[in-house]
């Protein structure tokens, strides 16, 4: 087994300016749309403190059961780069580190996401990568026109 970090990296392009994009990420009521929820999921808290060192906490219950994600804001620099921690109590202490970047277009903007998680959890990266994948695009559909 490899002791090197885990990276994957996710892209969607939005029909959003970046800023918008950007501010979808620190606003709670958007975000409780789509960041960390699932189709067969209600999302029942969302909870951000937006600044570097502040915390967020999610909770989406699914089949009757919370399922939390919580995490800290490392870096922000609106409307280009959000670095943040998050982890999954139920599962472990251990948290991954998520980037996101966002680069302005002609039509809109470009964003990539990048996450960096422990070797010991090699098994998931196309799940996770899938799972952003899906993020992105509730992202994508809760962004008012």
């Amino acid at each position: 087994m490899s002791s090197e970090a885990i990276s994957l990296t996710v892209r969607h392009s939005f029909r959003f300016p970046a800023e918008r994009v950007f501010d979808a990420w620190l606003d709670p009521a958007c975000a409780g749309k789509w960041l960390f929820a699932t189709p067969a999921g209600s999302m029942v808290l969302a909870e951000i403190d937006p600044r570097v060192g502040g915390s967020f906490r999610f909770v989406d219950r699914r089949d009757g059961a919370d399922v939390e994600h919580v995490g800290t804001y490392l870096e922000i620099d609106r409307p280009h780069r959000l670095v943040f921690d998050f982890g999954v109590p139920a599962i472990g202490p251990d948290r991954a580190t998520v980037t996101v970047e966002i680069v302005s277009t002609p039509d809109g903007c470009d964003l990539t996401l990048s996450q960096t998680m422990d070797p010991a959890y090699a098994a998931y990266r196309d799940r996770t990568a899938a799972g952003w994948a899906m993020i992105l695009e509730g992202l994508d559909q809760a962004i008012t026109p």
